[in-house]
């Protein structure tokens, strides 16, 4: 079984012990990732940030880890995208002006040459390995589908603000602007079918293709680089399982939400 470690330089240079990302290498081909989940920066990093921790929560999506233990192949970020955006291209992964970040201002002053360069080497590195886990699941599965799990805010008024228009804002939207869908069409429409059949404490379940995101760079770059043989999905969650201004997390909601996703899942690649 492949192993996937930091190089110990790029973690010195992070200022910190704990790993930028996990990865997991399991069986069968279901990959799930959680490449906004994280909230630490590197220490060069937070010397120089403007944007408040709680502002930074807001915009991450804290919880969507755990979701991935639904695959057994999985990749959890812990690096906030404050950092650098792993679903971003290469250009425009590291925030510099407020229009990059929704408005916010994100530096008291500009990232040293040292520390962006620091954030495209964990950038460089995170595409080579999930490159890499890519390839070993397809050396043994003909198919691979990955689950790109985020999430997203719907109260962005404030905490006693009006919900946002359910009409434009589903409890899940699922993200295919870049699947082929002669290629995956059938497991769209099953991983879809069975996201609204759920019935558990949460459902049933607004799930819609493509009207919130269409999804992002990183399942994009999926879609286009293993030859139609890896299919991802943008898995968005509207946060209707935690308080997206307290960062408070519903047991029980996010629970629910994660039955869903792990029992749509299970049948991606049923017959029939």
């Amino acid at each position: 079984m492949m192993t996937f470690s930091i190089p110990s330089s790029v973690q010195s240079d992070l200022g910190h012990p704990a790993p930028p990302w996990t990865i997991t290498v399991g069986d069968g081909p279901l990959i799930a990732t959680a490449i906004h989940a994280g909230h630490d920066v590197a220490r060069a990093a937070a010397r120089v940030l403007q944007v408040s921790e709680e502002v930074r929560l807001r915009e991450e999506d804290p919880f969507t880890d755990i979701w991935t233990r639904i695959a057994p192949r999985r990749v959890e970020v812990a690096l906030s995208r404050f950092m650098v955006d792993l679903n971003r291209p290469r250009e425009k992964a590291v925030y510099i002006e407020p229009e990059d970040a929704w408005d916010i201002t994100v530096w008291r002053e500009l990232p040293s040459q040292s520390l962006f360069d620091l954030s495209l080497s964990l950038y460089d590195l995170f595409y080579e390995q999930v490159h890499a886990l890519i390839d070993d699941a397809l050396t043994v599965h003909e198919r691979v589908v990955v689950l790109d799990l985020h999430s997203y805010c719907h109260r962005r008024g404030g905490p006693d603000a009006l919900l946002a228009d359910a009409e434009k804002n589903p409890d899940i939207n699922v993200g295919t602007g870049s699947v082929d869908r002669e290629r995956w069409g059938p497991e769209v429409e099953r991983f879809v079918a069975d996201l609204r059949a759920y019935r558990g404490p949460i459902g049933p379940l607004d799930v819609r293709e493509n009207v919130k995101f269409r999804g992002g760079h990183f399942p994009t770059w999926i879609n286009q680089t293993f030859g139609g043989r890896a299919c991802a999905l943008a898995v968005e969650v509207k946060k209707v399982f935690m308080d997206e201004w307290t960062g408070v997390l519903d047991l029980d909601r996010h629970a629910s939400v994660g039955e869903a996703l792990g029992l749509a899942a299970a049948n991606l690649f049923e017959e029939g």
